[in-house]
């Protein structure tokens, strides 16, 4: 296989192409999710953040509040579009004529699954691209499990989460009590 090197390729490096799914259940979307998005965005037209409806899980909040709350992290952002899918994934993103699914990893023990997941993904549809994101060095900590672990027992999770969903998840607590 032969490679042709492309003239003025640093300029080709910081052009946006396409769309990208963002998949996952987002209960709740927090700074991390948030940050994953954005720096998505430096690299496709489109962003889809498609809220997974998982059977295996109970979300705290019902899927039409999740929608909500991930919709207002973008509203100053038409490039970002939220969605909901109940199958596969990479069927989903061929249906959005998606050219890739993007994932971000948190640490080494995220990789082993979400490597699993690529090659699946990659073995179900070639055309679909998997694109690993890592976590900004500053939410690596973070979770949606571990915030709602947190939020529950009153932590202070300002910062952590946009202010709405910190509100929306102070709301949550405090009616279960």
């Amino acid at each position: 296989m032969s490679y042709q090197v492309v003239p003025n390729a640093d300029s080709q490096l910081n052009r946006p192409s396409g769309i990208a799914v963002y998949p996952g259940t987002f209960d709740p979307i927090t700074n991390g999710h948030v940050d994953i998005v954005k720096r998505s965005l430096r690299m496709f037209d489109q962003v889809i953040v498609a809220l997974a409806v998982n059977t295996e899980k109970k979300p705290l909040f019902p899927l039409e509040e999740r929608v909500a709350l991930v919709e207002q992290c973008f509203t100053a952002n038409s490039n970002v579009t939220v969605d909901t899918t109940d199958g596969l994934t990479v069927d989903y993103a061929v249906q959005q004529n998606a050219c890739a699914i993007v994932r971000g990893l948190r640490a080494v023990s995220d990789f082993d699954y979400e490597f699993q997941l690529a090659l699946i993904n990659r073995k179900l549809e070639r055309r679909v691209q998997t694109v690993f994101l890592m976590t900004g060095l500053r939410w690596i900590y973070i979770s949606s499990s571990i915030i709602k672990n947190a939020a529950r027992h009153g932590g202070d999770i300002s910062g952590m989460v946009p202010a709405h969903v910190l509100a929306a998840l102070k709301e949550k607590y405090t009616e279960s009590k």
